[in-house]
């Protein structure tokens, strides 16, 4: 099976991009390895954030080693319960991670959870913590994303774009190709490639630029919860546009529509209007 990924007008050219790495004779998935990644510097800007608003750093190690293994189970959940389907009869296959299967909202939903619940216990202010951890939380989004490109998933469908991405037929899943891509197969030394929207690099970038901005507002913020407010908001705008594309999209019974566009186009909207309140109240109680 070729290993080939191509960015043909970009003339970026890749002719080994494997799956994993072997390290004492077991395979190591670099999926794996780059959500460590994420989550290790992602703890990393959240220290650095805690230290430089006072708090106490030693909290965050706590709360990352539970916040951490709540959100893998609860970004696994999401997806296995939007996919159902693919699961039923194999339910040992939910347990492997290594070919990818994590939702980001599924993670998010439980991270805030799990945020609010140490913060009860330990009496601090949730929404304090959460406007530290969301920047570190957006940085390992950005790193983590690139996981999807060497499991050559979470793709868009047939563009000839910039941008546009060549793999392998027979390296993406049946589900995930859809008639336009058969359409436009190019055959590259005998083997058949699809071309497609990178939406991990999509998305990649757009959490970059959702983290800069972030850190250039945090000093200006009006009280705690905004900036994860204004992160929910910021990568919402940009889930809404690339869960568009995607078509490996997690759907809503019933109603077909992708779950996690929806969710995204509900915060969007409600974010705003929760964030102007806010401002009001305050506004209203300096006048007092």
């Amino acid at each position: 099976m070729s290993t080939a990924i191509y960015f043909p007008h970009l003339g970026i050219h890749l002719e080994h991009v494997g799956k994993s790495i072997s390290v004492f004779g077991i395979e190591i998935a670099y999926y794996g390895i780059i959500i460590g990644c994420g989550m290790f510097i992602g703890l990393l800007i959240a220290l650095a954030e805690a230290k430089r608003t006072g708090q106490n750093q030693e909290d965050y190690l706590d709360f990352a080693i539970i916040a951490i293994i709540f959100s893998i189970i609860g970004a696994r959940l999401y997806y296995v319960i939007f996919s159902w389907d693919v699961y039923k009869e194999d339910l040992l296959s939910i347990f492997n991670v290594r070919e990818g299967g994590l939702a980001i909202y599924g993670g998010v939903i439980t991270a805030i959870i799990t945020t609010f619940v140490f913060a009860r216990v330990k009496k601090l202010s949730a929404p304090l913590m959460l406007d530290t951890a969301c920047l570190g939380l957006v940085a390992g989004q950005m790193i983590g994303r690139w996981g999807n490109f060497f499991n050559r998933e979470a793709f868009g469908d047939y563009t000839d774009g910039i941008f546009a991405m060549q793999i392998p037929l027979n390296a993406a899943r049946a589900s995930d190709i859809t008639t336009k891509m058969r359409e436009h197969i190019v055959e590259i030394s005998g083997v058949d490639f699809i071309q497609v929207h990178p939406t991990f690099l999509y998305e990649s970038l757009w959490c970059l630029l959702v983290l800069v901005l972030l850190l250039a507002y945090r000093r200006r913020k009006a009280f705690d919860g905004e900036i994860v407010l204004l992160y929910l908001f910021g990568y919402g705008i940009g889930r809404v546009w690339i869960e568009g594309l995607r078509t490996d999209q997690l759907k809503l019974p019933v109603t077909g529509w992708p779950v996690s566009q929806v969710l995204a186009g509900i915060v969007v909207i409600l974010v705003p209007v929760f964030i102007i309140r806010k401002r009001k109240m305050i506004k209203g109680n300096e006048k007092q």
